[in-house]
């Protein structure tokens, strides 16, 4: 794709983002993260505005989540500012973009933050009993070898398979993905405290959405369901006033986890479910758009290999090359079809949040 939005690294998405923005008129922020990449250059989340700052309906879209996921959220932000789709909003709205809320993980190709917590599985209260996923114990060592011979794959692999002819592949699923808060060096952890992803993702809402009334969120996902298909996802439970908003503004393929109608398993911790929560003085409509990729255990085994460098590898060493990219090809398929997908979706799902935010009311 000529002048493409999308980027091969963190460095050229971010580059690319500021230029973006600054060429859109937007206010820009940035929140320095206390780690660096791999090349060992600075690693940052940035915000840019559009619209006036006392704007009482805002839209907020939000990249790199899960870190490596980023390289398709980066790119439909990036498009969306390149076509000037921000002349859609109304007098009364502005737009928020966060780019790389994890930028560890995106700069590193890795789904977790420098942490090894998945920031969806991290927005839990620390000083309560933790949500429990007692079955995780069972398949934790298959999941997490120490050894990443041919071997030991194979063999942790076979683990996994009997697991799924016991118990099912969305037994698996749900054990390996529902969130785990018990084993630090394993796939899925959510932490024992609050990350710095997280905890910078409360302060951007501070610092820009305090004033907001009305809110409309899209958080960009890959790596669950057909190659290229997008699936709206709300996190908040069935019948409440935010998945119902969600199905109205976009529509009857909005998908429930809570319903289990989702190709997501039912997760703890996931920041969109909590959201409303964090912004209590707003309505907050919210929905991940979760982009298919490749099959379910192949992204397993990515995760798996990741893991396994990071935690008993050399993620510098002669391995690196191969496990990321292999990670790589589990969230971002390398095609223009896909990635035209990628960009057509997020055009039409941004438009429907806006359209869903001009008919709101506020001042009520």
């Amino acid at each position: 794709m000529n002048n493409s939005p999308f980027s091969s690294g963190f460095s050229e998405a971010r580059s690319k983002f500021l230029n973006a923005a600054d060429a859109a008129g937007a206010t820009l922020s940035s929140y320095s993260h206390p780690e660096n990449g791999p090349d060992g250059g600075a690693l940052f989340t940035d915000c840019a505005w559009i619209g006036p700052k006392n704007a009482l309906k805002v839209l907020v879209l939000v990249s790199g989540t899960h870190g490596v996921e980023g390289f398709c959220g980066s790119g439909a932000q990036i498009d969306w500012l390149s076509r000037r789709e921000y002349a859609l909003l109304g007098d009364d709205m502005a737009v928020l973009l966060i780019h790389a809320i994890n930028p560890y993980g995106f700069a590193w190709k890795r789904r977790v933050t420098n942490e090894n917590v998945d920031l969806n599985r991290n927005f839990v209260d620390f000083s309560a009993p933790l949500p429990a996923n007692a079955r995780y114990a069972d398949i934790a060592d298959a999941l997490k070898p120490t050894d990443w011979s041919v071997e030991s794959q194979s063999a942790s692999r076979n683990i996994l398979l009997t697991f799924i002819q016991e118990n099912g592949l969305a037994a698996l699923a749900q054990v390996v993905s529902g969130g785990q808060y018990t084993h630090a060096n394993g796939l899925f952890y959510g932490g024992s405290a609050p990350t710095w992803s997280r905890i910078t993702l409360e302060q951007i809402f501070s610092d820009h959405l305090s004033m907001a009334q009305e809110i409309g969120i899209v958080d960009y996902h890959t790596g669950l369901g057909p190659d290229g298909y997008a699936e709206p996802i709300v996190t908040s439970p069935k019948g409440s006033s935010e998945h119902l908003r969600a199905l109205q503004w976009h529509g009857l393929a909005t998908k429930c986890v809570d319903a289990g109608e989702s190709v997501s398993a039912a997760i703890a911790g996931d920041w969109l479910a909590m959201a409303p929560g964090l912004l209590p003085h707003a309505q907050v409509t919210a929905i991940a758009l979760e982009y298919g990729t490749v099959d379910s255990m192949i992204v397993l085994e990515a995760l798996r290999a990741d893991n396994w460098l990071h935690a008993h590898g050399d993620p510098a060493g002669p391995e690196a090359v191969a496990i990321k990219a292999q990670i790589l090809a589990a969230f971002y398929t390398d095609t223009d079809v896909w990635r035209g997908m990628v960009l057509g979706q997020s055009l039409m799902t941004v438009r429907k949040a806006i359209n869903g935010l001009a008919g709101m009311t506020t001042g009520l």
